[in-house]
């Protein structure tokens, strides 16, 4: 009898420990940014190749890591850098915290999937002449080998927006 109870015991911890080890992989929330997962060569509107990304989710099914290496310049620095991309189950939004080479950072905590785009924004920062800049970084998922990346800039608070990156990443073969 001790030795039945002893093992309905383990089963029943091991069954716990087994749904709790990957509470975001099953969680439909955390998977909206898969489309994106994969190796990727980017490239600029004009057709130039401006670098290369690996995207991998990492930390139990729960972040989404983007490895990016710019192409490497005649002469100085090649510009590199990671971003940590989650789904934040308190505020109900995605968050996006980029980091460079450079010492470059840039912290997107507002984040949502919309008819397939997903779509990261920065909290409104005071900026020069009483303006309010705002950061806007778009995944577009255009099917299984493409996916656009677009970044904006609002120094009015969201009014109207400049684009100030448009690259197109397609996925190495």
């Amino acid at each position: 009898m001790k030795k039945y109870l002893l093992l309905v015991t383990a089963v029943l911890v091991s069954s716990v420990v087994m749904s709790q080890s990957s509470p975001c992989g099953s969680n439909p929330l955390y998977r909206q940014l898969d489309f994106w997962v994969g190796e990727w060569e980017a490239f600029g509107k004009k057709g130039n190749k401006a670098g290369d990304s690996k995207i991998s989710i990492i930390l139990d099914s729960c972040i989404v890591l983007e490895e990016w290496t710019s192409i490497k310049p005649p002469r100085g620095l090649t510009y590199a850098g990671k971003s940590y991309n989650t789904y934040n189950a308190l505020t109900n939004q995605w968050q996006q915290t980029w980091v460079d080479n450079v010492g470059g950072t840039t912290e997107y905590l507002n984040g949502k999937l919309e008819n397939g785009t997903m779509i990261f924004q920065t909290t409104p920062l005071k900026g020069k002449a009483d303006t309010v800049q705002i950061q806007k970084l778009s995944f577009f998922n255009l099917g299984a080998n493409k996916v656009r990346q677009l970044f904006e800039m609002s120094n009015d608070n969201g009014k109207t927006w400049t684009t100030t990156v448009d690259l197109e990443y397609r996925r190495k073969p």
